[in-house]
């Protein structure tokens, strides 16, 4: 396959194709619809065969830019298209080209003359010039159209595609083996655009139709085959795009009759009055003669026995006499062949105790009985049928189960019956000889089955008339109905009151009372009898009741706070399903305490559950007194009780006094203040705020430590040691707080040594000890070393029981002196004592006497001194 490319100027620039250029891919020609002065140059033909991967270059063609006028517009002038008759191939790809030139720059475009849809499936390349159909199929043929048009016009080009297929087979022949004087016949199809012939060779030579041969189209039938008929047939379909072959063989067979591979079956089993055929299938060609023998014996046919046209025996209404040996005697003009078999006649198996239909409840279990009489020299098999389905005892055994205990009894339990089990039972017994079955039928009952077809027939805005079908009464008449209903604001399904109150099994219809107004509601039926609750029904549509005055009031209506000049009223908002129809709001409305008239505002939001208040004459902190009402699209409803509301109060105006800090330690300081005086302030006093930062931090960022009531002193605490803070005081209330006093100084103390006592030693006797530490230095920038704390923990036995008693003594140098109980233990802790916190402990253990470091002994004794060891400095 070639293709075709063009180079412009230099290789490796080629021909960019768009709505201007174009290049056949049928021809190999470049056309270029309208000219522009970037189209001048050296234009090279390149030729690709796609098979060896060659290319082929043709020499330079130039093209020059006229200057000698100007081209006007013109309509479109299809240069390339394709044939009026453009036959395809089933599967294969059709492409079909189509460009035009013209000014301005015509656009392509296609369609189907027959108003089909193009092939979704097909492709457009480029500038549409290009129309790609891909496993083309029946359907896709028809008239194609490319259209191509500008402003000055259009210009049509059509072409018809046509579909044709080479043949397929449909249905091949195979190779037969068949006897002499038998009929062969073989039939071939084959698929094709247009409709394949058909013809017949044999041995690669034409086969006529004469005589035994009938040929009609792809079927060959050869009646009464010889010898001569064997030989390779082959069926020909062809059409005039292809032709295609199917070969079989024929094998004509000649033989004696021959037992060899199908004997006469060497036992066969019957039941007295019963039939039995014994089977008669020798090997022959031609196909043999037949007779039997009993025993010696020729068997002559009766009304009972008699000799089938395949060879085989057929007896019927047998009795015991049949019992014995039988032969079959084949015979043709090649031979003759006999096979024996043996007939066993056995009594036969009747049924003593059959299944009965029987009438139960959901719940109960019962056993169906089968009980049979047979030869017991032959196995027997009891299988059981529910409702035409066999039933299987594994993945049933919730239910089914074999019972019976002897070969002769199949009887079936079925345990905690369901309405599923309704139905008919059939008992099968099978021996080799014989098969018999016995039915039942079971009827269960059980609850109803649901209501069916729930219909909402009319609705107020408290009641909905409703009507249904009964459903099922499952053998057990119904009672009573019960309706439920469910809103979007319900949990679940909720039983409803109707009239009439209880709803006989006889009555479809009911009216559902008490319902709210203006809410979506759905209804179920539930149907009872003698023998319990069925399922609900499905639920009915959904309906909305009409809409009715609101009755329900807000709930909780209170307020207070706010900012200057404020009244703020809250309450709880009413719940959607309470509202009663569409338009819902509040109205509220307030007077001054001890006034007539009132103000009233209407808040529009159901949603709403606040509203504010503002009047620049509004006094601070006096009582309202406040309710809330309600509407809807129906009209007002009621107010809620009247409470009492008070407006929002003023923010303390004065900064407290006096206001004084000092450290107490490494991280916590305390502060006071003198509240303002009386007379001097507006607005009430909740409690104060303190405000406290570091020097290095902006104000904005300062802890806050808030006080309630009258406190006019409280401890921040989790400060940096050795740091300087400011601090100021202010009071506050609900409406904010009010200015600050000024900011005051206080520098947190130095932190404790960081390093606990080291190295302690002591000396001790039976009631002494002695202890010595290194003493602790203090770095610059922690508290000085004013002594050391020892905290002593003694375990002693009193009466035979553990006991532990507590001490703590202050050392001002690095050396402590105690008296402990003769025989005791000590492990002293120790830590220094300074005006920030107590520094780590370090630990010591001593007994008995001698020095010892702070390794601890493991001896034991009548008493046991803990010790603590801290050093510490004056306050």
């Amino acid at each position: 396959e070639l293709t075709y490319a063009w180079i412009f100027n230099e290789y490796p620039t080629f021909v960019h194709q768009d709505s201007r250029r174009f290049v056949s891919q049928e021809t190999g020609n470049l056309y270029i619809a309208k000219v522009e002065a970037s189209d001048v140059g050296n234009y090279t033909c390149v030729v690709t065969n796609t098979v060896t991967n060659s290319r082929v270059l043709g020499p330079p063609t130039p093209l020059i830019l006229r200057n000698d006028g100007v081209m006007g517009e013109y309509e479109p002038k299809i240069e390339v298209q394709f044939p009026e008759t453009v036959p395809s191939a089933k599967g294969t790809t059709v492409k079909l080209e189509c460009f035009a030139l013209g000014n301005p720059v015509p656009t392509i475009s296609w369609r189907r003359a027959d108003g089909k849809q193009i092939p979704r499936k097909a492709r457009r390349h480029r500038s549409s010039g290009l129309l790609e159909i891909p496993n083309f199929q029946q359907e896709d043929a028809g008239l194609y159209e490319c259209v191509a048009e500008n402003v000055r016009g259009r210009n049509v080009a059509r072409g018809q595609l046509t579909f044709y297929a080479q043949p397929s087979w449909i249905q091949k022949i195979s190779d037969v083996h068949a006897a002499i004087e038998e009929r062969v016949a073989w039939e071939c199809r084959a698929s094709g655009r247009p409709k394949p012939s058909y013809h017949w060779l044999k041995d690669g030579e034409p086969l006529l139709a004469q005589g035994r041969v009938q040929l009609e189209q792809g079927s060959l039938t050869i009646a009464n085959v010889t010898l001569a008929d064997a030989g390779m047939y082959q069926c020909v379909a062809e059409n005039r795009h292809g032709v295609i072959f199917a070969s079989a063989e024929l094998s004509v067979i000649a033989i004696g009759p021959d037992f060899s591979k199908t004997l006469v079956k060497k036992l066969t089993l019957v039941k007295v009055g019963g039939e039995v055929i014994i089977e008669c299938k020798p090997k022959a060609s031609p196909r043999p003669t037949y007779s039997w023998k009993k025993g010696r014996d020729i068997l002559r046919e009766n009304e009972r026995i008699t000799i089938l046209e395949d060879g085989s025996l057929r007896i019927v209404n047998v009795t015991k006499s049949d019992a014995g040996s039988y032969t079959c005697v084949a015979t043709n003009h090649f031979g003759t062949a006999s096979s024996t078999g043996s007939l066993v006649v056995k009594d036969p198996t009747r049924v003593m105790v059959s299944p009965f239909s029987m009438d139960v409840t959901v719940g109960e279990s019962i056993v169906l009985p089968c009980q049979v009489s047979h030869d017991h020299s032959l196995d027997i098999v009891f299988t059981w049928s529910f409702n035409g389905h066999l039933i299987d005892f594994e993945k049933d055994g919730d239910h089914f189960e074999r019972v019976g205990g002897q070969d002769s009894a199949g009887d079936l339990m079925i345990r905690s019956i369901q309405l599923k089990h309704a139905g008919k039972y059939v008992c099968m017994v099978q021996t080799s000889v014989d098969k018999l079955s016995a039915a039942a039928d079971l009827i269960v009952r059980g609850p109803p089955g649901p209501p069916e077809a729930v219909t909402i027939d009319e609705v107020t805005d408290t009641t909905a008339q409703l009507s249904w079908r009964p459903g099922a009464d499952n053998h057990s008449p119904i009672t009573t109905y019960a309706v439920q209903a469910r809103t979007p604001f319900s949990v679940g399904w909720q039983a409803v009151s109707t009239v009439p109150e209880v709803i006989d099994g006889r009555t479809f219809t009911a009216t559902v009372v008490g319902l709210n107004p203006w809410v979506e509601y759905e209804f179920r039926v539930v149907a009872a009898n003698m023998i319990g609750i069925g399922e609900p029904s499905r639920p009915s549509e959904k309906r909305r009741t009409e809409e009715a005055l609101p009755e329900v009031t807000p709930a909780n209506v209170s307020g207070g706070g706010g900012s200057k000049s404020e009244l703020v009223i809250t309450w709880e908002t009413v719940p959607e399903e309470l509202q009663n129809g569409g338009g819902f709001g509040y109205v509220v409305a307030f007077r001054p305490l001890g006034t007539v008239s009132w103000m009233q505002t209407v808040v529009a939001s159901p949603d709403a559950a606040r509203y504010v208040f503002r009047n620049e004459s509004l006094p601070p902190f006096s009582p309202y007194e406040v309710k809330v009402g309600v509407y809807n699209n129906k009209g007002e409803g009621s107010f809620s009780p009247v409470t009492v509301v008070y407006s929002a109060e003023e923010e303390p105006t004065r900064a407290p006094t006096t206001v004084l800090a000092r450290s107490l330690s490494a991280s916590d300081v305390e502060v006071s203040w003198a509240p303002p005086w009386e007379n001097q302030h507006k607005g009430r006093i909740q409690g104060y705020e303190v405000r406290c930062w570091r020097h290095d931090e902006k104000e904005e960022n300062a802890k806050r430590v808030r006080t309630v009531g009258n406190q006019t002193s409280t401890r921040v605490s989790n400060l940096r040691g050795n740091a300087l803070y400011h601090l100021a005081v202010r009071a506050y209330n609900t409406a904010g707080t009010g200015p600050s006093s000024a900011a005051v100084n206080v520098t947190t103390r130095k932190p404790p040594p960081s390093q606990p006592p080291g190295n302690i030693m002591w000396n001790s006797s039976d009631s002494k000890i002695i202890l010595n530490w290194d003493q602790v230095k203090a770095l610059d920038n922690e508290s000085e070393v004013r002594g050391y704390k020892v905290s002593i923990s003694v375990e002693m036995g009193f009466r035979g029981k553990p006991g532990r008693v507590f001490f703590m003594a202050l050392a001002w140098v690095s050396r402590l002196k105690l008296d402990i109980p003769p025989k005791a233990e000590a492990m002293p802790v120790c830590s220094v004592l300074t005006p920030g916190s107590p520094c780590p402990p370090a630990d010591a253990y001593a007994r008995g006497s001698g020095s010892s470091t702070s390794s601890a002994c493991t001896l034991s004794a009548l008493s046991t001194i803990m010790l603590s060891l801290t050093a510490r400095s004056s306050l």
